[in-house]
């Protein structure tokens, strides 16, 4: 139990139901949705789609899922990639001929086919019960009358405005700035594409004049994208993947989601005594940051579209794991995590809800970079992702740009199961800080034994692109050792992610947790 000297969240405990999201109006509604009788896909997908509403800079339906659950009465896990693809056009020679040694973030070039209004109609079609018109009805609403900016909303939006270009600028700021806390913000146009589609489906959305405005917008910026592409949309079912680590199974989305990272993360990690060391002291983040740097030096090789990912068992054997432990000096970090790992591998929204009977509905759902590529269609202001910017345009790779091929992504759903039972669906906001965002989540439950609320609530650090960055969450001489030991510590700027997790307790108790860094909440009836 947490001391209630210090600030801190309870857990939220209800019985019938319970949402926990990064927006409380989100949260709400999808509590609405369980009470009026939809199940926990009807309120996922309701609270998920006002987020792109509530936090347009995180999602919207420019955008794109992905989805773990379980159906009431069964702990089988089943996933669903709701991911687009690049334009059959779009090469990465293209790119490479004209100079680009990245996919540029604000080209019509990093605008992969938006997938989520796909993959939501199809969930909504198979497992939910309340229908299309009644679960978009929400949004719809707030789209029109406008929601006001929350505190987090409007640090992110200020932050990313930079990225808005053109008429997106009209949709997304006033007077040319960032909305301050309180100011309502409306997208009409994003309403009557709701409307559209809760009446006609996802045709609504991938032809006819919804698809002729965003490709407009992109053929303008010399985009390749065709009324083909976006009516050929079509999400993906399939299995998760999973390890174990510390008693329980971890379950995350296969490729071309990069959850295979945070399970080769948890597998370094499970070849040193964790759960000895002090949780908030600088020898577990020593460990988890080497860690860190040798599961992403892993993905940035093999991960990719599951049609061309073949490294996947390499990465998830567990003789793997033990090699790259092997690699880590407890007292040292290492410079070149590529170059000491070669011999090895030679051959951000988050929503969780679980209804009365116990479906759990774990999903994510962005637009990549703070508002995406930037690009806005000019009728109706759909706010376009920049998921293209995952692909490599190295010849060859993988992961290698090519017209029809999904990229590598960051966003990943994840779910818990303990004695074969579906015990916490959980995902991590944060971009590329997802995977050690997860594993870090399971070693705080299993390895220092705390509920789900304090172990979302603890300070975080992540090794990224050099730099160590840990949250003022740690003591000065936690960074000072920690610098010692040969990192490059910095204070970020931004929170380090956030996390949402319902915990499905033995004694039929539902306990939410939500994490301060955003504006949300966990609610229950």
């Amino acid at each position: 139990m947490r001391d209630f000297q210090l600030p801190g969240r309870s857990p939220v405990l209800a019985k019938n139901g319970m949402c926990a999201t990064s927006h409380p109006l989100a949260a709400k509604t999808a509590l609405n949705i369980l009470e009026r009788g939809g199940n926990a896909m009807d309120a996922a997908i309701a609270g998920a789609v006002l987020l792109g509403i509530c936090e347009p800079q995180m999602t919207g339906i420019g955008g794109d899922c992905f989805a773990l659950y379980s159906p009431a009465g069964s702990d089988e896990v089943h996933a669903l990639n709701g991911s687009g693809r690049a334009p059959k056009a779009l090469d990465a020679s293209i790119l490479r001929d004209a100079g680009e040694k990245t996919v540029p973030l604000q080209s019509a070039h990093a605008v992969t086919v938006p997938g989520a209004i796909d993959a939501f109609c199809h969930l909504s079609e198979n497992l939910g019960t309340l229908g299309l018109d009644v679960i978009l009805a929400p949004a719809i609403h707030y789209a029109d009358a406008g929601v006001p900016v929350a505190p987090r909303v409007s640090f992110d939006w200020a932050n990313d405005a930079g990225t808005l270009q053109g008429k997106a600028r009209d949709f997304f700021l006033v007077d040319g700035k960032a909305p301050q806390v309180g100011s309502v913000f409306r997208a009409p146009g994003q309403a009557e594409v709701l409307r559209r589609i809760a009446k006609d489906g996802r045709d609504a959305f991938y032809t006819g004049e919804i698809a002729e405005d965003m490709i407009a917008a992109l053929t303008a910026r010399d985009g390749k994208h065709t009324a083909e592409d976006f009516a050929n949309v079509s999400c993906t079912k399939g299995d998760p993947i999973a390890t174990t680590y510390g008693g329980v199974e971890v379950l995350e989305h296969a490729p071309n989601g990069h959850g295979a990272t945070a399970l080769l993360l948890l597998n370094i990690l499970s070849h040193f005594d964790i759960a000895s060391m002090d949780p908030f002291g600088a020898q577990r983040l020593h460990i988890e940051a080497e860690a860190t740097k040798l599961a992403y030096d892993a993905r940035n090789r093999f991960l990719g579209d599951a049609d061309y990912t073949t490294r996947l068992a390499h990465m998830l054997d567990p003789m793997t794991a033990q090699k790259l432990a092997e690699l880590i000096d407890p007292n040292k970090a290492m410079a070149n995590p590529a170059q000491l790992s070669e011999a090895v591998h030679k051959d951000t929204i988050y929503i969780t809800v679980v209804d009365k009977d116990g479906m759990a509905v774990s999903l994510i759902y962005s637009i990549f970079h703070g508002f995406g590529s930037g690009i806005a269609s000019d009728k109706f202001g759909i706010l376009l992702q920049n998921r293209g910017a995952g692909f490599t345009l190295e010849e060859g790779h993988v992961n290698e740009m090519k017209g029809g091929k999904r990229p590598m992504h960051t966003i990943i759903p994840g779910i818990i199961r303990q004695d074969g039972k579906v015990q916490m669906p959980f995902g991590v906001m944060g971009g590329a800080y997802q995977p050690t965002g997860h594993a870090r989540l399971v070693s705080n439950l299993t390895d220092f034994g705390m509920d789900p609320q304090a172990a979302i609530d603890a300070p975080r650090a992540f090794s990224d692109k050099g730099v160590l960055n840990v949250e003022r969450g740690y003591g000065d001489d936690v960074r000072a050792k920690l610098v010692e030991m040969g990192h490059n510590v910095e204070i970020p700027r931004t929170a380090i992610g956030g996390a949402q997790a319902i915990k499905l307790r033995s004694d039929g108790v539902l306990e939410g947790a939500s994490d301060p860094r955003k504006d949300g909440c966990a609610l229950g009836y």
